[in-house]
């Protein structure tokens, strides 16, 4: 690991990026503009990634940045100005004049039976958010990034990413939300087949690598009878949305990123119970909504119970097979309480029965509102909150719509 002395410190308007939302809630007098580039070095003969960060023109307002970091798969670390590498944390003093810092990533990694992310040497699938790690950075009051990625490939592949295409090969990062712009979200590269159709107003890409069994046109059909559904719920969707999908050794199921989502090649689009994993993942997308400590299965029962009820309103499927979806999830949960509920990763029975949950809350919003108001209104609140979400913000945002306590809420006790 390479390292120089570091700088004095010559400046005092520093802030920490954990300040920084409260930070663009106020007028900034100046804006300080750096730039920083991101570069991508796929190597599928050593089944790694070179990456390198580089900060450019405006770097003096950087102070430092904190990365965390999984040692599993980051390694490497080479840098200019000052590193320090602490188990899972690395801090890179930068010089003022800017400077690089690089690292490799091992690209493949178990799930299970299968891979979350996989590289061949002719295809690789994997999240962003695993090969540029989060960060936290001391930097000027008033100073953004300008972030790109650029990608290298070996000759005759390809690249997608959630992210707007600038020129060839080179990527706009914005993460309006986040204190430290960096590459996130599912991306895929190599020999792929991409189809791209623009839905309800999303830019929507689905992309799998070639001889895979990636079913691109069934799921931009099934994205045009669903999505407009669910614009109806929540109206700012993302400018674009990325569908990524893969057979040979992918895990088979499915999983939400910032923007998109991967779901393994032999996954049904519409399951023999009705639900539909790509909508269950597409809510998840959609929404961004995140459960607090113990509170999981509050955002996994809304996106199984929405991805049954938008193929209803879609008219996907028929009535009949949307309470025969309810009947097996009532099957399915077995005979939990609602105690068994709270958990910080639902699955199986625990997703069932929260689903069952969610239908009665709509039920009981529906009635006692006159008709006016349903689990809809309920998600709006949530998703405007932008919060994690617990069962007292869930009771908070019920008892907005609704004007009163949910009864279905009542026996649930605390969490």
């Amino acid at each position: 690991m390479r390292t120089t002395p570091p700088r004095p410190i010559s400046r005092l308007r520093f802030i920490a990026a954990g300040a920084l939302l409260a930070l663009a809630a106020t007028a900034v007098a100046e804006e300080f503009p750096y730039a920083l580039r991101y570069d991508l070095t796929l190597r599928p003969e050593e089944g790694r990634a070179d990456v390198v960060l580089t900060l450019g023109e405006g770097s003096e307002w950087v102070r430092w940045l904190r990365f965390s970091i999984d040692p599993r798969r980051l390694e490497g670390f080479e840098g200019d100005g000052q590193l320090e590498l602490d188990g899972r944390q690395l801090t890179w003093t930068p010089p003022d004049a800017g400077g690089r810092l690089s690292f490799t990533a091992k690209i493949d990694h178990r799930r299970g039976s299968g891979f979350d992310a996989r590289m061949t040497e002719d295809w690789a699938l994997f999240r962003g958010d695993d090969l540029f790690p989060p960060a936290r950075l001391l930097q000027e009051a008033g100073s953004e990034a300008e972030a790109e990625l650029h990608v290298h490939l070996p000759e005759g592949w390809s690249f997608v990413a959630p992210y707007p295409l600038l020129r060839p090969n080179v990527y706009l990062i914005e993460n309006p939300e986040r204190g430290f712009d960096r590459p996130t979200g599912w991306m895929a590269a190599g020999r792929l087949g991409v189809r791209r159709e623009r839905i309800a107003g999303v830019e929507v890409t689905v992309a799998g690598p070639m001889n895979q069994g990636v079913r691109r046109m069934d799921i931009l059909a099934f994205l045009n009878w669903n999505l407009p559904e669910l614009r109806a719920i929540v109206d700012e969707l993302p400018e674009r949305i990325l569908v990524v999908s893969a057979r040979d050794e992918m895990w088979r199921g499915g999983l939400s990123g910032p923007n998109s989502l991967y779901l393994h090649a032999d996954r049904p689009l519409l399951s023999e119970n009705g639900t539909s994993t790509l909508l269950h993942e597409l809510v998840h997308v959609v929404t961004r909504l995140r459960g607090a400590a113990g509170s999981d299965w509050i955002v996994e029962g809304l996106a199984e119970y929405y991805s049954l009820k938008l193929m209803w309103r879609s008219g996907t499927i028929s009535r009949q097979r949307y309470q025969r979806g309810f009947r097996q999830l009532a099957r399915w949960s077995g005979d939990l309480e609602l105690a068994d509920l709270v958990t910080d990763r639902a699955r199986g029975p625990v997703t069932a029965r929260a689903v069952l949950l969610m239908r009665q809350l709509d039920q009981e919003i529906y009635r006692e509102s006159g008709r006016q108001r349903s689990l809809d209104d309920v998600v709006k609140r949530l998703v405007a909150d932008r919060q994690p979400v617990d069962l007292e913000r869930l009771r908070g945002a019920v008892e907005a719509v609704l004007g009163a306590p949910a009864k279905t809420l009542a026996d649930m006790g605390g969490q």
